[in-house]
């Protein structure tokens, strides 16, 4: 019996069949009224049938004017009759083999394109600092917004909570609203929500403290962090290790460890635009296959919640490892079932390896190499590869498999066509 197949219970009592997490991936199948759609369903329809424990869904969004990318589910009011029937039936989808699919919720804020909103809300009016133009000019958030978004937040959860998900996730990192709040980088604020690390974090207890009192005790709640934003000036471990510690006494159930924000696109195993700030935690040399993992493993030295580490796994040996030693209780899968959906089952099965598609994709030629140390270069390969993955997720939605010889420059082609008729039908109908 592996190590992988054991099942877990949550400080909820809600128990987990195997250790395995189909990782939260942006889907993009949402109609443009943000209602899940058949497409949605089969995908997970699909992944439940592959062995995860858990599948955790891609940003369920609270604002319709701050979406993640065009596509996404809103749940920004008490669903309608039409949206219920909607949530219902992505739910059974997502749990028709018997696992636990958790759905996350999020706010893009400053990260939100600037062709879904020029001018996005956000702790502070600090631009988001990349090449190409593609984000616009934040805003602020009033104290009487924020107070709004906390309400939202916890009117999505319930709402997915009736509509038959198994549990909820609320995205505090990779640089989107709550990830925003908490980094002295982009939160400049001098008021409740902004200055020392305990105002930084206000709005996110807010949240998760509004989320369990509509869900109830029994409701397994999770929270995606940054173990850091790798930034100079940003939000740090030390700072991460903190806010781990307030979580567990709100009652999280698990605290996804990751890292980065679009500037700083650590998520993805890339270098940003600047030097990435080192952080003081021991390595192991578990950190050449998982990014995270020794942040997880300095952390769950003074947590006791679970904990689940995303990101660059590949091998069982190594999933073991991070099981046995600590430094995870959960194992989060992301890109390599956007391919083989069923790897899950097949680790569990005794496979010893997951494919690295991202290995051999690439958007430039190889006599173009010379260019990929360009800021713009290094921000569209980083977009454009993502893009690839989308459009696999957007073939198994739609016809039910991957697209085996899909270039990345005909992928980005393709998703970009995509978001934008989505967009232009969207302001069609407003």
């Amino acid at each position: 019996m592996t190590k992988l197949s054991e099942h877990l219970t949550l400080p909820c009592g809600a128990t987990v069949p195997n250790r395995l997490v189909k990782a939260a991936m942006t889907e993009g199948l949402a109609n443009v009224g943000g209602e899940p759609t058949p497409a949605l369903e089969q995908l997970y329809r699909i992944w439940s049938e592959g062995g995860s424990g858990v599948l955790l869904t891609g940003n369920v969004v609270v604002d319709a004017y701050h979406l993640e990318r065009p596509g996404n589910v809103v749940v920004d009011r008490e669903p309608d009759e039409a949206m219920k029937a909607a949530l219902a039936s992505w739910a059974r989808a997502a749990t028709s083999a018997g696992n636990h699919a958790w759905v996350q919720i999020s706010h893009a804020g400053r990260q939100t394109l600037k062709t879904v909103n020029p001018h996005p809300k956000a702790p502070s009016a600090v631009k988001l600092g990349l090449p190409g133009g593609q984000f616009g000019e934040p805003v602020a958030l009033t104290v009487e917004e924020i107070a709004d978004l906390v309400q939202r937040f916890a009117v999505a959860a319930k709402a997915m909570q009736e509509a038959g998900f198994t549990g909820v996730q609320i995205h505090g990192a990779h640089g989107y609203l709550i990830s925003q709040f908490l980094s002295p980088r982009s939160n400049q604020r001098d008021d409740a929500y902004g200055g020392e690390l305990a105002h930084r974090a206000r709005f996110l207890l807010e949240i998760i403290d509004a989320v369990r009192a509509a869900v109830g005790p029994g409701f397994p709640v999770a929270v995606k962090l940054n173990s850091a934003d790798f930034q100079k000036g940003g939000f740090a471990f030390e700072d991460s290790l903190q806010v781990a510690k307030w979580l567990e006494e709100h009652s999280v159930d698990v605290i996804e460890i990751s890292g980065g924000t679009y500037e700083q696109p650590k998520l993805l195993g890339k270098e940003g635009i600047e030097p990435t700030e080192k952080q003081h935690v021991a390595e192991t040399t578990l950190r050449r296959e998982a990014y995270f993992v020794d942040f997880a493993l300095a952390m769950q030295k003074q947590v006791s919640i679970p904990l689940m580490v995303t990101g660059g796994f590949r091998s069982r040996a190594a999933m073991e490892q991070a099981l046995d030693e600590g430094g995870a209780a959960l194992i989060g899968l992301g890109r390599p079932l956007c391919v083989q959906t069923d790897g899950p089952a097949r680790l569990l099965a005794g496979a010893e390896t997951l494919p690295r598609y991202e290995d051999d994709l690439a958007l430039l030629p190889p006599w173009l190499d010379f260019l990929k140390g360009l800021s713009l270069v290094k921000t569209l390969s980083t977009f454009a590869t993502t893009y690839w993955f989308y459009a696999q997720l957007d073939s198994l939605g739609r016809n039910g498999k991957v697209m085996e010889n899909l270039s990345v420059l005909k992928a980005a082609m393709q998703v970009s066509k995509q978001q934008s008729s989505f967009l232009k039908a969207r302001r069609s109908q407003t």
